[in-house]
């Protein structure tokens, strides 16, 4: 196969979804919901809060809550005066 084979089609994860066990279905969607909670959580209060009680630039924290798992948790533990 070509480059395509590497990326799995949507209908593909759809399929992978439907052949996981329901615990594991609801363990994913928790933890899908808890890393967007995360992310929303840190933009909000990225937004709200003055940008002297942010460590480093406002702009930087707001573009690492795009890596998944790390970025949200760095802002939490570290961003924060």
């Amino acid at each position: 196969g070509g480059m395509s084979s590497r990326n799995p089609s949507l209908s593909q994860l759809r399929t992978e979804f439907n052949d996981l066990s329901t615990p594991a279905r609801i363990s994913l969607l928790a933890g899908v919901a808890a890393e967007l909670a995360a992310k929303i959580g840190a933009w909000v209060d990225l937004y709200r809060r003055p940008a002297d009680k942010v460590r480093g630039p406002k702009w930087a924290w707001a573009l690492a809550q795009f890596i998944n798992g790390i970025g949200p948790a760095a802002y939490w533990a570290v961003g924060r005066k």
